[in-house]
Formats: structure tokens, sequence, C-alpha cells
């Protein structure tokens, strides 16, 4: 599996300074008054392959982040059989998934829906929102948020994480909030 955490803080292609003759999507980083921003640059990430060769395993779902910068973070998403993402929000970010392949249940704003190949899924800040893979097939799916928050930096602490609870724990740092689970 790809490399498990990225030290954005002290990379060198993270702070401008390119260390390979092709651009990655890391290093657009510019310091403005002791402030590290994002900017996005042109490119192309291929297929099978993420940002810096990253690869995260989210109990049991591969991620592979494709695009990062300040304004919006977009991932690579397997989602195996019987997978999921309990009901949660994200109260800064709008969220969504373009899906590929599969089918996903989910429950939006407390409402049961379904969403296959080539349907686009909406979860606009606040607005609570759990995803399900309850069918026997893997679903693939392409997932961006706008703006990028501290999501890039869950996916890198959670990553191999075994323990939903800590999981739970570590995504209430970062911006993403759990709904207790229903009595």
């Amino acid at each position: 599996m790809g490399q498990a955490r990225h030290d954005r803080q002290n990379c060198g292609r993270c702070l401008g300074q390119r260390v390979m003759s092709r651009p990655s999507a890391l290093d657009s980083k510019e310091i403005v008054e002791g402030d590290t921003t994002m900017t996005m640059t042109a490119g192309i990430t291929p297929d099978g392959t993420g940002i810096d060769g990253l690869q995260w395993n989210v109990l049991g779902q591969t991620y592979v982040p494709k695009q990062l910068s300040d304004s919006s973070f977009s991932w690579h998403a397997t989602f195996p059989p019987g997978t999921f993402v309990p009901p949660h929000l994200h109260p800064t970010q709008d969220e969504f998934i373009y899906m590929f392949d599969g089918r996903f249940d989910l429950v939006l704003d407390g409402q049961s829906e379904s969403a296959g190949p080539g349907d686009l899924i909406r979860l606009p800040r606040g607005i609570s929102h759990g995803i399900f893979n309850n069918t026997e097939n893997p679903v693939t799916c392409l997932f961006w948020v706008t703006p990028t928050g501290k999501l890039f930096d869950l996916f890198t602490r959670i990553h191999n994480v075994a323990d939903p609870a800590e999981v739970v724990r570590i995504a209430a740092e970062h911006e993403v909030e759990f709904l207790p689970p229903e009595a």
C-alpha cells in the first residue's frame, strides 16, 4: 500500500521547492506572511495513481487522493461489499460523489436514497449523510469536497486505524461530526 503519512509542513514540494522534473499536485505551495496555502497546478494525475503515490485504507475502503488545493480536494474511492460511512456531517464543506460502478444506499438528511453509475450525489455542508454499500459488488466513485478544510489531514491520520470509535474521535478533531447511533 502507498505511503501512510505525508508531512505537508516539511515536504520540499509542499514548500514550493521543485524536487522532481514533473510537478505533482502538491508542488504549488506558497508561503504568504507566515501562512502556508495550496494552489492547484495544471496537470494529470494518471489512472491508478494518487498524489505522491498515496493510498489510504479507511476501515476497509480504499481512498486514492487525486487533487489537492485549499479550495478543493478529490479522491477516488473503492467501497467493498458491506462497507459504509455512518451518518455524519461536514459543517464547513460541501461534498460530492460521482458514481462510476455499483450502488450506494444513502441516508440524506434522514431520507433514504440510492445512487448508481452516472449519478452525482450532492451533500451540502451541515446536512447529515450516511453512505452504504449493501450490495455484493464493489462501488467505485470519485469524491470531492470544497473547501478542503482538514479532510486530507484526517485521511492521513486514520489510514489503517482499525477501531471505528478511534476514527470517530479523530474525525471530530478534523471538522467531521459523526452522529450518535439511532436507538
